[in-house]
């Protein structure tokens, strides 16, 4: 008898064990779906595809057979009443053989063709001159590698981004006020607000450009950092709004999905690049003008990266 009842209690914790189990696993499968169906609206809501073909590929990427590609980020400091100028322009470019980013930041600056325009011009004016898709065919020339993609950041309603993560910490390397704020070097936390302030700040920095791109770099992989923080998941209905108010992309949500599922690895191995120029005024305007040896270093190493020598 005795036996037959411990039988009984062991399957009746079996049971209950097996319910409780399968109420979590339903509990996670539904906060899953949630947070994948609350992606796949953000998604859709930045996806903005541009009429261009690239003059440097004769076929289309495919993310599905991990092809190196590349992204051009920009960074736009839009206002109310202002399309703006796309002052952090950075290309990534990626390789999943290699394992390995590389990021290089274009200075604003930099004084190039802007192509479709049949001017020569500041770099980032291509954005204000036609938006995403002259930006990618002048820095596409102007490195003489394909840009596959663009990410486009609207730096004013960023802050909203770096809220919703719940601030991130940068470590400053320059000590300095800017925007009514303080930022000591070290470790440094940030809010939304203040994040946009650390970012703008460029004239303090004997650095100039450089300095502030540097900025721009660290708050945007402070965002990636928190975003991607188990503790980010209960925020994730703010953090997608916010992505979806603020940012813009050629990128389907089906390319990222490729791209998150056969390119995950190479985040971890980022090889930050610089340029090299030396300042010029013409006719009154600041230039950064690149010498044509520096220029040729650049585009073989992104040219060997890309896999397109």
């Amino acid at each position: 008898m005795r036996a037959d009842k411990n039988k009984k209690k062991k399957r009746k914790w079996l049971r209950v064990t097996g319910i409780v189990l399968f109420v979590l696993l339903i509990g996670i499968g539904v906060y899953a779906y949630s947070v994948y169906n609350s992606l796949q609206t953000a998604v859709e809501t930045m996806h903005h595809p541009v009429d261009r073909v690239s003059e440097k590929r004769t076929e289309e990427v495919s993310l599905q057979n991990k092809q190196p590609f590349s992204v051009l980020l920009l960074g736009v400091d839009q206002r109310k009443g202002d399309k703006g100028r796309s002052d952090t322009m950075i290309v990534l470019s990626v390789n999943p053989k290699l394992n390995s980013v590389k990021m290089l930041s274009i200075p604003r600056d930099t004084r190039t063709e802007i192509v479709g325009k049949g001017t020569e011009d500041k770099i980032n004016h291509a954005y204000a001159f036609g938006s995403e898709e002259m930006a990618m065919n002048t820095v596409e020339n102007f490195l003489d590698i394909p840009i596959d993609y663009f990410v486009k950041v609207n730096m004013e309603g960023f802050k909203d981004v770096v809220d919703a993560v719940g601030g991130i910490t940068v470590n400053n390397d320059l000590d300095f006020s800017y925007g009514g704020y303080h930022f000591p070097k070290g470790e440094v936390t940030l809010n939304g607000k203040k994040a946009l302030a650390y970012t703008r700040m460029r004239k303090e920095d004997p650095r100039g450009d450089f300095g502030r791109q540097i900025r721009q770099r660290q708050i945007i992989q402070g965002v990636i950092s928190e975003g991607a923080s188990l503790s980010s998941l209960a925020n994730y209905g703010d953090i997608f709004t916010a992505l979806g108010n603020n940012v813009k992309t050629n990128l389907t949500f089906d390319q990222m999905m490729s791209i998150q599922k056969n390119y995950k690895t190479v985040g971890s191995n980022i090889d930050q690049m610089t340029i090299k120029g030396n300042g010029k005024k013409i006719n009154g305007i600041y230039y950064l003008i690149v010498p044509d040896d520096e220029k040729q270093r650049i585009q073989t190493e992104l040219k060997t990266q890309l896999e397109t020598t």
